[in-house]
């Protein structure tokens, strides 16, 4: 059975995702068989394993950088917030349906076996679990009843790493005030504390941390600097949404209110010279050289507001000036004719969508989740550069599209997926740019028609990835005490 180590985090953000991946990959590369484990994860963006089920993209990352393929056991519950106040709940990859938050309160105690399940089957098959916390493990009015922050550690029986954000500022006061707050049965827990995202000389943090530890008597595990990794970000507070400045080739994704999978476009800002800006205001849209519609959680919602808000209009202008527009699954249906909910999947109702595409959408029942492979069709317009290039990934989506045009490309069996026309195309696979040459291509081809080249070829993404996770590696490994996080696993380092 594995050994465990937990890591929590003072606030949402605070880096438990990416010093859970970085321990991964050091445990990964001292020679250990590692996994990511979290028991319940709140995010749109999720994936498709090989066997269909719907997991948490974050563990995905996680388990990319331990070098091994997605499970649903790593993440064994996903809330996928669907209103304010509400959420789709996917227990072991399988949606349970929407439950207001007040009724998902009171049922997810019942969820203890299926997380148990799942953890133990996992801890089955490795020598070491990272299991990661979410939001923060002081929150006293959820305390009762938790599953995913310490009544996690004590379902597990596990030793914490509790971090703060430092660049947030206040890390002293999070770190203490979580500590505090905490039952003295949780604090025995927590067997060290991680100062994370610092810039500075580590000197003048010094007498601070001496006085921390004198104050709550737990150590100082590692004071890890603020760096930048390429590495796939969890959710809506994801750094990339604040970049605004348009780069040398400029590719604008519409940041809709429900925006799901939005990791769809990562691969283009790894790429030289070219930014991705996430758009929210029809000014802020200006004059990219793509547009990008991205997945959404609630289509029809997030087509209303498009149109309220003059973004609608602003997409539409810019593919009359001769801006090309891709849109992916729920994207993809705004770009069509009509959307129709007669199952009331999403409150109801059908709205005449942006009309780019002879496409019409009708909500089902049922959810389809499945990995994919295929090739692009010989393909007209701006997207040509995509006719012939084989692609893999993966669908999430409720509805069903008819398309009266052109077929984008047909997926292994037969079966065709997409249409295009004029300067429009949409796919309902996410993940299509992640194949090699396909985001590439894009880029040459806007090259192509700003009549500048394009410098750099043969860019391997699995490789950026692989290369970002050792970056990330090496940060934890020379700013964290490795041989105390050993010892208190139990561990003895190979």
């Amino acid at each position: 059975m594995a050994k465990a180590i937990m890591v929590q985090g003072t606030m949402s953000n605070s880096g438990k995702s990416f010093i859970t991946a970085g321990l991964l990959r050091v445990f990964v590369q001292d020679g250990f068989k590692a996994a990511p484990f979290k028991s319940q994860n709140m995010a749109l963006n999720s994936y498709i394993t090989e066997d269909g089920k719907e997991m948490g993209r974050a563990q995905v990352m996680q388990a990319e950088a331990a070098g091994i393929k997605p499970d649903v056991r790593m993440n064994p519950i996903l809330l996928k917030p669907t209103t304010d106040v509400g959420s789709q709940v996917i227990v072991n990859g399988v949606s349970r349906g929407n439950m207001k938050a007040s009724d998902y309160f009171k049922y997810k105690t019942k969820l203890k076996k299926d997380i148990m399940d799942a953890y133990k089957s996992l801890a089955e098959h490795n020598d070491i679990i990272v299991i990661e916390g979410a939001g923060s493990p002081a929150e006293i009015n959820l305390k009762n009843d938790d599953i995913v922050n310490m009544g996690m550690a004590e379902m597990a029986d596990c030793p914490v790493l509790l971090a703060g954000d430092i660049d947030r500022g206040g890390v002293f006061a999070q770190l203490y005030g979580t500590v505090m707050l905490l039952e003295e049965r949780e604090r025995m827990r927590i067997k060290g504390v991680i100062i994370n995202k610092f810039r500075g000389d580590r000197r003048i943090l010094e007498p601070g941390l001496k006085m921390l530890e004198d104050k709550i008597n737990i150590p100082v595990a590692g004071v890890l600097p603020f760096i930048n990794v390429d590495i796939d970000d969890e959710d809506s507070l994801s750094p990339a949404f604040e970049k605004n400045e348009a780069g040398e080739i400029d590719i604008a994704v519409i940041r809709l209110p429900k925006i799901s999978n939005f990791t769809d476009f990562n691969v283009f800002g790894y790429m030289e010279n070219v930014s991705v800006r996430y758009v929210s205001k029809a000014k802020d849209l200006k004059t990219p050289d793509i547009i990008m519609l991205p997945g959404s959680k609630n289509t029809i919602s997030d087509l209303k507001w498009l149109r309220e808000n003059g973004i609608e209009n602003a997409v539409l202008r810019a593919y009359r000036n001769g801006t090309p527009v891709f849109g992916i699954c729920g994207g993809y249906q705004m770009l069509g004719e009509k959307i129709s909910d007669p199952y009331n999947v999403e409150g109801g109702g059908s709205i005449n969508a942006m009309g780019l595409l002879p496409v019409e959408t009708v909500f089902a029942n049922e959810k389809k989740t499945k990995q994919v492979q295929g090739r692009f069709e010989d393909i007209s317009g701006f997207f040509s550069c995509l006719s012939g290039k084989e692609f893999e990934g993966y669908e999430i989506h409720m509805g069903k599209s008819k398309a009266n045009g052109n077929a984008l490309s047909r997926l292994s069996g037969g079966k065709y997926d997409g249409t295009f026309g004029g300067n429009a195309a949409g796919t309902y696979v996410h993940g299509v740019f992640d194949s090699t040459g396909c985001a590439e291509a894009i880029i040459n081809a806007i090259c192509m028609k700003k009549g500048v080249k394009y410098n750099k070829s043969g860019f391997d993404l699995k490789a950026y990835k692989e290369k970002q996770y050792d970056i990330l590696a090496d940060m934890v490994r020379n700013s964290m005490d490795m041989e105390m996080v050993y010892n208190i696993m139990g561990i003895e380092r190979r």
